[in-house]
């Protein structure tokens, strides 16, 4: 019997492919005829068959060149912009929907005049995405920011100054607050040099509790901590306040009643809780300050830049370079239009400045105002991998409305003004993978590593968080028992560690908010958080967090403990290692009305030195319970409960087949919290698991997402 088997073959690296192959069998003696069948079937598919087509875009390009050349030729090459290469790739897209187009990025650094803004007509396909792409090997740069040239030398403060003239900043149309100098951030003037200077009182406002949330526009301040300094509307008051970082612009000082005036209210009344006296500040952008090598100074009525030189700097080799544009890409679909299948690959993106609104000290939470370099809203099917966002004062990428299956993977993202990654409200089903980020929330203190709003579906997985002064992870954005979007989110195997730095209060390496059905937090690695005043938490159920599963975590040096439970229901917190609490090692606050459990606490490891074991704020409506737990001080003080004994705990009918007992970890001083084969921790029903595979996993020729 005569046959025909077509199969298709998928080769690319997009797992499905870019092109169809057809793998075609003739078995009959009638050749031809079922030749052309062959070509009829081959042509009937191309619906699903893709042509690939390469753009290249060089520095040393020209943008009236075909851009299908790598090299620059006699009279053909690359194209020298982005913007000319996206022309290219929509005409293309037009008369070939089905192309894969790859645009290569040749080596350097493309300053942009404006944002690349991307939309509908600049997306992809099933199968032949829309991609933009470093070189292989090669470091490509797109820059919001401009390099400076020239300079001379000067004097300021009788200390030997590089100078340089900037025309724009006198007439207005540009101010910046952060300088990067050979690639490193450079830091502003600051006094006092070290430490922080005291609010002696506030005249608008009475302290108590019920004022908390009341801002104020002025203070009284001691001695000569605040001057009438050269060009004192440039100068900035930076006043942390509980879990936010105030940025107040000085609008007139009176050194007579000692009063401050700002330009905007604060956020908050710049009293820390539970404290009776006002908090403390620092003072930023101050020329009589400028003594220190590595500090600047920007003098906008002078269109001046004064830079104090590190040891014996060449100033002709040196590079200066400040940010101009808010944000570097816009991905931008409608509602019943998204882009679609759009991925960049490889490429660096850097400086960014954001001015924040005249009424704006800083967010209420997480910085949750401050956008991404990279912003992307209803956006579908496309990816951000092994990117790099640097030396911004944003936050990193940023997910809008309308983004359904995003994948944001492999990439660093470092010295950063807020955070890294806003997930944002009305986003479903976000990939956040195999990141680092790192040195964050250097403008915004406030800013957390990867920020999810009211959106369902997401795995946070394998991410390395790392140097942030707030929290790690936030999940949700809802305080109260109501409805929330954030519901079956993931939140597994990310390291996250060294947070707080003392600077700011309320925080927590994975923190939640809101109802959350389906949402679960395990194997992940918490350790070192710090906070200022109180609330330096590992992990953090806040107010209506429910129905979230918290399993298999290690969660150690914490300044108040490890675990915080504030106003939760049906919460299970099972079959982790909780260690080295300063103040204690479980905390509970506020009363949960109903029936609901807020939380049970089961076959738990809890080891520590100091503080109690079990802490409250409040001690009423204890609807929780804890059973099968293995427990131990290695203090060799005895253990306490809310400044209960063991027996008393036991009695008002908490942890029955608990044991106290060293669980016999192999070196928890040193963070080794694996179980020696001994170990009594078998007896409670612990299951160990594999500590290693925390944080990003190597990649391995990485197969971009593909749906």
């Amino acid at each position: 019997m005569n046959s025909l088997h077509v199969r298709p073959c998928y080769k690319d690296e997009d797992r499905k492919g870019k092109c169809l192959m057809a793998q075609v069998r003739i078995l009959t003696h009638r050749g031809i005829l079922w030749a052309a069948i062959v070509i009829i079937v081959m042509v009937s598919s191309m619906s699903v068959c893709s042509r690939a087509v390469d753009f290249f875009v060089s520095g040393h390009g020209r943008d009236t060149w075909s851009g299908k050349r790598a090299e620059p030729g006699e009279n053909d090459g690359p194209f020298a912009t982005i913007g000319r290469a996206q022309q290219a790739v929509r005409s293309i897209r037009k008369t070939d929907p089905q192309s894969a187009v790859r645009v290569t990025l040749r080596g350097g650094t493309y300053y942009l005049d404006s944002p690349l803004e991307f939309g509908p007509e600049d997306s992809g396909r099933q199968g032949s995405p829309i991609i933009y792409a470093a070189a292989s090997g090669e470091e490509v740069v797109i820059s919001g920011g401009r390099r400076f040239e020239g300079g001379k030398w000067g004097e300021v403060n009788g200390r030997k100054t590089w100078v340089i003239d900037i025309p724009e900043v006198r007439e207005g149309r540009w101010n910046f607050r952060q300088l990067f100098v050979n690639s490193q951030r450079r830091p502003r003037t600051r006094v006092p040099k070290e430490g922080e200077y005291q609010i002696e009182a506030l005249p608008d406002l009475k302290i108590s509790n019920e004022t908390w949330a009341e801002p104020v526009r002025r203070f009284v301040y001691s001695g000569t901590d605040i001057q009438r300094w050269h060009n004192l509307v440039d100068v900035e008051v930076v006043a942390c306040c509980r879990w936010v970082d105030n940025r107040l612009p000085i609008q007139q000082v009176d050194p007579d009643k000692r009063i401050v005036t700002f330009e905007r209210p604060s956020r908050f009344n710049l009293v820390e809780l539970y404290h009776t006296k006002p908090s403390t500040y620092w003072v930023e952008n101050v020329l009589e300050a400028l003594e220190k090598p590595g500090q600047w100074y920007l003098d906008r009525p002078l269109d001046r830049l004064y830079y104090l030189p590190i040891g014996s700097q060449d100033m002709g080799k040196v590079e200066f370079v400040a940010p101009r544009l808010s944000q570097l890409v816009r991905i931008v679909g409608r509602e019943d239009a998204p882009v679609r299948f759009v991925r960049f690959e490889g490429i660096t993106f850097a400086h960014t400045e954001w001015p924040p609104p005249p009424d704006w000290a800083i967010s209420s939470q997480a910085a949750a105002d401050v956008p991404g370099a990279i912003f992307l809203t209803h956006a579908s099917r496309s990816a951000i991998i092994q990117c790099s966002v640097e030396h911004v004062g944003t936050y990193a990428i940023e997910l809008g409305a309308g983004c359904r299956d995003i994948e944001i993977s492999h990439n660093r993202l470092t010295d950063l003004g807020g955070g890294g990654i806003k997930v944002g409200h009305d986003s479903e089903r976000t990939t956040v993978a195999n990141n680092e980020i790192v040195h964050a929330g250097r403008l915004f203190m406030s800013a957390v590593g990867i920020w999810v709003g009211h959106s369902a579906g997401n795995n946070i997985i394998h991410n390395h968080i790392q140097d942030l002064n707030y929290s790690g992870i936030s999940v949700g954005w809802q305080w109260n028992f109501k409805p929330s979007k954030a519901v079956n989110n993931i939140i597994e195997y990310n390291h996250i560690h060294d947070l707080g730095h003392g600077l700011l209060s309320d925080m927590g390496g994975i923190y939640t908010l809101g109802v959350s059905p389906g949402t679960r937090l395990r194997y992940n690695l918490i350790h070192d958080v710090k906070a200022r005043a109180y609330g330096g938490w590992g992990i953090y159920p806040d107010e209506g967090s429910s129905e979230i599963l918290i399993e298999k975590n290690v969660v150690y040096r914490c300044s108040s403990s490890p675990f915080f439970a504030h106003i939760n229901r049906k919460i299970t917190v099972r079959n982790n290692i909780f260690a080295f609490g300063e103040q204690c090692q479980v905390q509970r606050a506020g009363a949960t009305s109903g029936p609901e459990q807020e939380y049970a606490f089961l076959r738990n490891i809890v080891y520590y030195r100091q503080g109690q074991l079990v802490g409250y704020w409040n001690d009423q409506n204890r609807n929780f319970s804890f059973k099968s737990n293995l427990y131990w001080n290695a203090s060799g003080a005895p253990i306490t409960f809310s400044g209960k004994s063991w027996n008393d705990w036991q009695a008002a009918g908490q942890d029955a087949d608990t044991l106290i007992a060293d669980p016999l970890f192999l070196d928890p001083e040193h963070g080794e919290f694996r179980l020696k084969p001994d170990s009594p921790a078998a007896k409670i029903g612990f299951e160990p698991w594999d500590m290693s595979a925390v944080g990003p996993v190597k990649d391995s020729g990485n197969v971009p997402y593909e749906h």
